[in-house]
């Protein structure tokens, strides 16, 4: 079993368009927003490469007036439209892809959410695909893990071995799993993740909002160097458990903007989504965009590093790479 990372070639990207409940929104202004948001990231990805985008069947009409001709609709019911937690994680079995179906309760069975039908998602979607789905008996989601090309992955603690997903396991047998079905040798664990992430609509703690791997084999993780916010202290952390291991790391800055309506925010430049041939790349109106988006035109050469301001999924509890998942080309 392998997962290969990231930006090596995909013959598809995935999104989910938002059906209800939290993610959506209560008010039309709200629902017009998460219509408009996910739509316009999965409509740049097609610029790219090819989209699939999973629409509850009640959605479909108001779907098609979103998104662009060019992408193919999929008919699955959904909860929820988080599709990297809650849809399957691609890697390959040989030469053969398969699709990864975790334990998902939603982010550690949170009272808000309902997570019924995007507990089936994974098989649901392998099924109509004609891809064999592999199962694991580890609560996870796919923004609680990310890989190099060379065997390491990257958990959080408090994810993986919270009592609110896999309270019966031991960090062994977590990593044993992992390792399974990732086709990883070395896991480096972080402590926790970004302080917003364990308020109410959070994940408790998904790495890729923190650090993630880069093609030339660095990491990068989020920077926060004003002390006057929460994650100051978290950034030194992570910073000090990825050097412990011998990792090279890249410091990407946080945006400047400190604080939103409900508190300091885990805006994060980190949950971007790497494409063939450009990254899709958080902006939030913040003076930091322009700098971040010019360390990674080196970060990924040959790449287009394109600003989708992402606000609006912030504030629903994610960023661009929450709602996108990476099916492989074979």
């Amino acid at each position: 079993m392998r997962m290969p990372a990231e930006w090596e070639k995909h013959s598809r990207t995935w999104v989910a368009f938002p059906h209800t409940g939290y993610t959506i929104g209560e008010t039309e202004q709200e629902i017009e927003a998460a219509y408009k948001t996910w739509s316009n990231v999965a409509n740049q990805a097609s610029d790219f490469e090819p989209v699939g985008v999973v629409v509850h069947p009640a959605d479909v009409d108001v779907a098609k007036r979103y998104l662009s001709k060019a992408i193919d609709l999929f008919e699955i019911e959904i909860d929820d439209a988080w599709i990297r937690d809650s849809g399957p994680t691609f890697a390959f079995d040989g030469n053969e892809l398969v699709a990864i179906d975790w334990v998902f309760n939603g982010w550690g069975a949170q009272g808000w959410a309902k997570f019924d039908q995007d507990a089936k998602l994974a098989g649901r979607l392998a099924e109509q695909l004609g891809v064999r789905r592999v199962a694991s008996d580890l609560t996870n989601e796919g923004g609680g893990i990310h890989v190099n090309n060379s065997g390491i992955v990257l958990l959080t603690e408090t994810v993986q071995l919270g009592k609110e997903r896999n309270p019966n396991w031991s960090k062994d047998q977590v990593e044993r799993e992992i390792h399974d079905k990732l086709g990883t040798n070395k896991a480096v664990w972080l402590k926790r993740g970004l302080t917003r992430d364990y308020e109410d609509f959070g994940t408790k703690g998904h790495v890729d909002i923190v650090a993630c791997f880069a093609p030339d084999g660095r990491v990068l993780f989020h920077d926060q160097t004003n002390s006057s916010h929460p994650d100051y202290e978290v950034s030194q952390e992570v910073k000090k458990t990825l050097t412990d291991h011998q990792l090279e790391v890249i410091a990407i800055p946080a945006p400047e903007t400190l604080k939103d309506s409900e508190g300091y925010v885990d805006y994060s430049y980190i949950n971007h989504y790497v494409l063939n041939d450009a990254v899709l790349l958080c902006s939030f109106d913040d003076k930091k965009d322009k700098e971040v988006q010019a360390m990674l035109k080196d970060i990924y050469p040959g790449r287009e590093i394109r600003l989708l301001d992402a606000r609006e999924l912030f504030a629903r509890g994610g960023g661009i790479h929450c709602i996108t998942q990476q099916q492989p080309a074979i």
